[in-house]
């Protein structure tokens, strides 16, 4: 199990019902790779003042959430509330200045580190897969190691969309080498396209809106969020002969599967 360090929520953005960003205090959490996953724990049933070591391990609930931020004495968590879930409910109630335990060490291998490199590196999600992307657009290293960036973000509704406007700005401090595109199934915008990813990827919309193609000549692509997503989308690449990276057998797929 996790070594837990006793954090406090810091801030909340509520982005719509049920979708929002914790930040808490990180100063006891060990340094890690963007990309990478945290433990983060609560008691939804409560805690005996007196409860021992051995009790609270009974009633502590936990999950793993990727970090929506590198490494440093603040820590961002992007999460979408689950009904019946049995932590996310409680994680929705808090507040600035609630208790909330975080594991010390972090864990995961979805990182740029464990990407190859390309001309192009494609950041791909569905819903809070965002998160792990946000963190590694924070830091320098991708920006030096790719000639362009394109995140790909698809929901349901627009009100779903998060982060729009820090990823808005990137498209304008990194001009040309930064690409924004967002994707809608339930609705359509302006500024998004409608559709699902695989869909997009096939009928050739979100090439075009990216303005840059997908080949397995130029590019790395990260996958991260609904399942149904990184299936469809390894069956699109793969007629793309775009294989799974790994590191006795190069490719150019890199994904990370939430449940």
């Amino acid at each position: 199990m996790p070594k837990w360090f006793q954090s406090k929520v810091l801030e909340k953005k509520v982005w719509t019902e049920g979708l929002f960003t914790l930040t808490i205090d990180g100063s006891g959490v060990e340094p890690f790779l963007p990309g990478q996953f945290l433990h983060l724990a609560g008691y939804p049933n409560g805690i005996a003042n007196d409860a021992d070591d051995e009790q609270r391990e009974k009633q502590r609930v936990n999950r793993p959430y990727s970090v929506a931020s590198p490494h440093g004495e603040k820590l961002e968590f992007f999460i979408v509330l689950v009904e019946d879930g049995e932590l996310t409910p409680h994680l929705a109630q808090l507040e600035p200045g609630d208790d909330i335990e975080v594991s010390e060490k972090a864990a995961g291998r979805f990182t740029l580190e464990k990407t190859p490199d390309a001309e192009n590196l494609w950041l791909i999600a569905t819903g809070t897969g965002l998160a792990p992307y946000v963190a590694m657009l924070r830091e320098d290293s991708p920006w030096q190691r790719f000639k362009k960036i394109v995140v790909v973000h698809g929901v349901r509704h627009a009100n779903d969309l998060a982060y729009t406007e820090e990823l808005r700005e990137l498209e304008k401090s990194r001009s040309g080498a930064f690409k924004l595109v967002q994707a809608l199934t339930r609705e359509s915008t302006d500024d998004t396209l409608e559709g699902r990813i695989p869909a997009l990827v096939e009928n050739g919309e979100l090439e075009k809106a990216a303005g840059t193609e997908m080949t397995k000549d130029n590019c790395s692509v990260l996958l991260c969020g609904n399942p149904a997503m990184l299936d469809s989308m390894e069956e699109v690449l793969g007629q793309r002969s775009m294989t799974k990276h790994r590191s006795k057998a190069p490719g150019q797929i890199v994904l990370e599967r939430y449940w």
